[in-house]
């Protein structure tokens, strides 16, 4: 009874999910489309009719191409469950490994292998088909294999190993292994975070000091004025792979970097290039990397209880299509089947992690304006925008539900207000 209760909330969630984006996409396409004739006037000295109406283009191809893979990925949870793709891949699996960790690693990297081979047509197109079409791709076929062989490492190299830990705890660390998982989980993230700028981004990118002598004297000055702990500033070699331009902030304690692409670089001026620099630096003077982390950290915390629970619970693996096996544990399928339905259960909380970050953006800019020029963000903002065919014309609905930045003349009319 419960096991069915549970397949059918379940299957509702996921279609009313699947509704809901597929009416706020439609509205995203309406809007932009309806607004794609003319400049809004707060942007019209700036930005061309021309740019407009291709921003407008890409939007609505990207976001098209989203609903399709949306879709597609909906098909394959329901493929995976209901018809019994899991449940194949566990017997077969089961035939050659039998029981114990290496049936349990082999079923977690299976699922992973086949989910990735599934998504590749779709990195494919969104590469080499909608980016190439919009003027932004620069990844050549083979740099896409190596990147794929990359990512394939890594997986082995980090994430293997943190299931294994994981795996491990759930069979022999008694009632509580949930917290040591989470204890084992959390410093694996921080210990990736403290790796990442140093020995990951460099196996995919060149990474190289800032030396524009005029930028750097800027840099300094506002390091000074803020501060800023300064331990590196350094441009990527983003245009191997697109056109899109961008700067973010990476790693902490002795690890920690801003880094710019070099596409942004050649658009910006020193001045603008110091505003988004005060932004990056308000990111972290406000705290809002070790905030996300927190809160991330503690949402573990529940997850980690709730597949505790849920592993143990017969209804949890036959209401999604499952039969564990009696001969072994299925402590991997659980994780499995937890991450599958996680999002479905969730989707309806996805807009309070983007109303955080757009408060963290109008805090970051209100710190680079008061610390720097306010109308040399805003210029810098616009160029980006142009540069990257951001639509300025998103539907509000849309927007409040998924963007992680405020829409444009909505951050730069909380600029303007700033200055």
């Amino acid at each position: 009874m419960i096991s069915s209760v549970f397949s059918v909330l379940f299957v509702s969630l996921l279609l009313v999910g699947l509704l809901v984006e597929f009416w706020l996409g439609s509205r995203q396409i309406r809007h932009v489309l309806r607004h794609k004739e003319q400049v809004p006037e707060q942007f019209a000295a700036k930005i061309t009719l021309a740019s407009h109406q291709k921003a407008a283009a890409y939007t609505i191809a990207k976001k098209k191409f989203y609903l399709i893979y949306q879709l597609s990925s909906a098909c394959i949870l329901v493929g995976f469950t209901f018809f019994g793709g899991l449940q194949f891949l566990a017997n077969e699996l089961f035939k050659l490994a039998e029981h114990g960790m290496l049936y349990q690693l082999s079923l977690i990297a299976a699922y992973c292998v086949i989910t990735s081979i599934l998504d590749l047509p779709f990195e494919y197109y969104r590469h080499f088909v909608l980016e190439k079409d919009f003027g932004f791709n620069k990844m050549t076929r083979r740099l896409f294999v190596i990147d794929l062989v990359k990512n394939t490492g890594l997986f082995v190299a980090l994430v293997l190993p943190l299931f294994w830990a994981v795996l491990t705890l759930m069979e022999k660390a008694g009632e509580f292994w949930w917290l040591y998982a989470w204890v084992v989980t959390v410093f694996f993230f921080i210990f990736v975070m403290l790796i990442s700028p140093t020995v990951i981004a460099p196996l995919f990118n060149k990474f190289w000091p800032l030396e524009n002598a005029d930028v750097k004297e800027k840099i300094e000055n506002l390091s000074k004025r803020v501060d800023f702990p300064l331990r590196g500033i350094f441009v990527m070699d983003g245009s191997i792979r697109s056109s899109h331009g961008n700067a973010y902030f990476s790693g902490f304690g002795k690890t920690k970097r801003v880094v710019f692409y070099d596409t942004l670089l050649e658009r910006l001026q020193p001045n603008e290039i110091e505003a988004v620099l005060a932004h990056e630096f308000g990111h972290f003077k406000l705290k809002h990397i070790f905030k996300s982390l927190l809160v991330a950290t503690i949402l573990l915390i529940p997850v980690m209880a709730l597949l505790a629970y849920l592993k143990s619970q017969i209804w949890f693996y036959t209401g999604l299509g499952v039969d564990p096996l009696l001969m072994t544990n299925n402590d991997a399928m659980a994780i499995i089947l937890l991450m599958l339905s996680l999002p479905v259960f969730t989707f309806i909380f996805s807009p309070l992690g983007g109303i955080t970050s757009r408060k963290h953006e109008f805090e970051a800019d209100a710190f680079a304006a008061k610390h720097t020029n306010a109308n040399d963000l805003i210029t810098a903002l616009v160029k980006m925008y142009d540069d990257n065919s951001s639509t300025l014309t998103p539907d509000p609905l849309h927007s409040a539900f998924y963007d992680s930045h405020p829409s444009a003349s909505v951050r730069i009319n909380h600029l303007l207000a700033a200055q």
